[in-house]
């Protein structure tokens, strides 16, 4: 089962939203889908008892309707678990795409629990929520997938997709910017203070380069990726031999298959081995030969989404 993302920045989080909130709520997680399916197994959604929604479990068809029978479940205080489309009761409420879905209410869900799945969040960490349908208990767990496992349902958590972008120059600041408006976790390092000042006023985290390299305190895991925007390639091989030493999901750096080349050429001699080396993307980018800051940002950031996708499918 395909694992719950995790979405910071501009897009709202149905559980942290919960947790910032004093209100009645209750939390709507689909448990069964049945055909096509607009949102996937394991997506949630927060209703307060204002009838307030943070997240979506459709594509607007059913959300005004969960919110109603969200507030019969704070009502009477019990898990319930509602069905839509395909085997509904509900005939006058159609799914577009013409599947089934069920849609499990948990009126007051347990913010202690929810309050650590947080945290794990936060620092990154893999997690599992392990509900019980019945109870409406909740429990956090190393391992598990999405889906049912015996008399509870599992929801897995991965680390949101984090972008460590280095470079210099409109590349580097168009592309931040549009990591930053589509709501991933992102660090814009440059040399260039004016390369700087754009990404922060658009409320990316940055940092000055004042020396080719890779700052020692940036963390890295599998779930990051690296990508460099430089035009004086210089700066590109002590940030990417460092770079290959952690297991960033995705490494690439902006230029042509000249540029490409003799960059594996200067890690070579550096002592970076040709396993390495091949996880090394360039060029960059799903469409060849783009000029067009705008656009080469939009064709990287769907090649890395593409790189991720392929990745969790391997899981």
């Amino acid at each position: 089962m395909s694992p719950i993302h995790l979405a910071q920045g501009l897009n709202a989080d149905p559980i942290d939203a919960l947790l910032l909130d004093d209100r009645d709520a209750v939390l709507a997680v689909i448990v069964g889908v049945e055909g096509p399916s607009y949102r996937p197994l394991g997506a949630v959604m927060t209703v307060f008892a204002d009838t307030q929604r943070v997240g979506t479990l459709s594509s607007g068809c059913i959300e005004k309707d969960i919110a109603l029978h969200a507030l019969q479940a704070l009502e009477s205080g019990r898990p319930r678990t509602i069905r839509y489309g395909r085997g509904s009761p509900f005939i006058d409420i159609k799914l577009p795409c013409g599947g089934g879905l069920d849609i499990l209410l948990l009126p007051r869900p347990d913010r202690e629990v929810l309050g650590q799945l947080a945290d794990r969040r936060t620092a990154r960490t893999p997690v599992t929520l392990a509900i019980d349908p019945v109870s409406g208990a909740l429990a956090l767990a190393e391992q598990g997938e999405t889906g049912r496992a015996g008399a509870l349902f599992n929801i897995r958590f991965l680390q949101e997709i984090r972008f460590l972008v280095f470079g210099k120059g409109p590349e580097a600041a168009t592309f931040a910017a549009l990591v930053q408006s589509a709501g991933y976790p992102n660090i814009l390092l440059s040399p260039d203070p004016e390369t700087l000042d754009h990404g922060a006023q658009l409320g990316c985290e940055t940092r000055h380069l004042h020396r080719p390299g890779f700052p020692a305190d940036l963390r890295v895991d599998a779930r990051t990726a690296v990508v460099l925007f430089f035009h004086d390639h210089d700066w590109e091989p002590p940030i990417l031999a460092a770079a290959l030493a952690h297991p960033a999901f995705y490494i690439g750096a902006q230029g042509s298959k000249l540029a490409r080349d003799v960059r594996t050429r200067e890690l070579t001699e550096m002592g970076i081995d040709d396993a390495a080396t091949a996880r090394l993307r360039g060029p960059i980018g799903l469409l060849p030969s783009v000029r067009d800051a705008r656009t080469l940002a939009i064709s990287v950031l769907a090649e890395v989404l593409a790189v991720a996708a392929s990745a969790a499918k391997a899981d």
